[in-house]
């Protein structure tokens, strides 16, 4: 099931406005004696509803003194506040993404257009919006609903072609009352449980997983059965739900990963090790690399590997990017870097690890990537790389 358009709130989805929005709220109220909570989180409760209602109910002032709140907390935003802001990271490729594909996108928030729109060109995101549905300031207590009610109606397209995307419950209630599929992102102000209880159709832990739920693509973990729980893998059998509402089942091996390093001689060779793997019951040459402790920083762990394997250091080392060497059933990604500037010293193998380094040309290394003799994944990517770089001249 593919969508045709995605409407997106704003504070806390597209863009991470607390500080200016809390900073704002706190010069408020002080201006006008209140007791202030030292605990910025507490001032949260500022982010998405109505300002004029949150002075009121969080805060015990009248509607009078409530407007009065609101004045002074805009005399700041205007100029200050509004630019305390920053994208979320991957927004703009989300959104050149969705264009792309064809979505048409829209934006329904309970922020007043003109600082949505202000945000939007300054961030240089406004050409992707079809839509941009927020508040008047003599008009900012308009419900969710009414709201993501009025973006459908300008981008042209009935409930069963939208979703909405938000961070918070209000988006999922304002959803639900217009019969739209939402979800519920990880990112920005709201919690897992809180979209559980309001329910949200789909959770979003990442990113572009929105861009997996627009396509139809997306499969929501539901339940998690574990098989095999060793030193190295996990192995589950994952529930999931799909689009459309059917479940699934997934078998799937976690891993926490591994890292690879492509080192690369004064002389263009390449430092391969060459070991025995069982699992193919084969010898077979590798760029060195080993398994990610839980937590480590990929760019050091490639420093001790490249160190325990070949007994070298480098210079420079540089990123090579991420691959998913098995994407049907595991987990793994692997970091890959690239390392010139060698010097040499001693290995430091694991007491069950037997290799030897070996030295093979850049082109060689190349051609025996094509006649198929190299078979190892990560290294027919960390030599293609190497050798992509050296054509253009842009190898360390």
């Amino acid at each position: 099931m593919k969508f045709k358009s995605v409407i997106f709130d704003f504070d806390g989805t597209i863009c991470e406005t607390g500080e200016g929005i809390i900073n704002c709220a706190k010069y408020a109220l002080e201006s006008f004696g209140y007791d202030v909570p030292q605990d910025k989180k507490e001032l949260e409760c500022f982010i998405g509803p109505p300002l004029l209602i949150t002075f009121q109910e969080r805060f015990g002032a009248d509607a009078k003194e409530a407007e009065e709140l609101v004045k002074k907390y805009r005399e700041r935003y205007t100029n200050i506040g509004v630019f305390e802001s920053k994208l979320y990271p991957e927004i703009k490729d989300l959104l050149k993404n969705l264009k792309e594909d064809g979505f048409s996108m829209g934006i329904a928030s309970s922020k007043p257009t003109e600082y949505i729109e202000m945000l939007l060109e300054h961030f240089g995101i406004k050409q992707y919006f079809s839509a941009i549905c927020g508040v008047t300031f003599s008009a900012d207590c308009e419900s969710k609903a009414n709201i993501i009610s009025r973006c459908l109606k300008e981008l042209n397209v009935n409930a069963k072609e939208a979703i909405v995307v938000g961070d918070r419950f209000y988006d999922i209630d304002g959803a639900k009352a217009n019969l739209v599929d939402s979800v519920g992102v990880l990112w920005g102000y709201g919690s897992k449980f809180e979209f559980i209880e309001a329910g949200a159709k789909f959770i979003a832990e990442k990113v572009m997983d929105v861009e997996s739920i627009a396509l139809g693509f997306f499969e929501q973990t539901k339940e998690v059965n574990t098989v095999f729980d060793g030193r190295i893998i996990n192995v589950h059998e994952d529930t999931v739900m799909l689009v459309d509402g059917s479940t699934a089942k997934r078998e799937i091996v976690s891993h926490n990963g591994g890292v690879a390093i492509v080192p690369i001689t004064e002389n263009d060779e390449i430092l391969l090790v060459r070991q025995f793997r069982a699992p193919y019951r084969e010898t077979i040459y590798e760029i060195p690399a080993g398994k990610l402790e839980k937590n480590e920083d990929p760019l050091e762990a490639g420093i001790r590997e490249l160190k325990e394997e070949c007994g070298a250091t480098a210079k420079n080392i540089f990123d090579l990017g991420k691959m998913y060497p098995t994407p049907g059933y595991c987990g793994e990604t692997i970091h890959i870097y690239g390392a010139t500037g060698l010097t040499y010293g001693e290995q430091d193998l694991d007491e069950d690890e037997f290799l030897d380094v070996k030295r093979v040309p850049l082109e060689e290394a190349v051609k025996r990537c094509m006649t198929g003799e190299f078979k190892d994944a990560k290294t027919i990517v960390g030599i293609m790389k190497i050798r992509e770089m050296k054509l253009n001249d842009s190898l360390s």
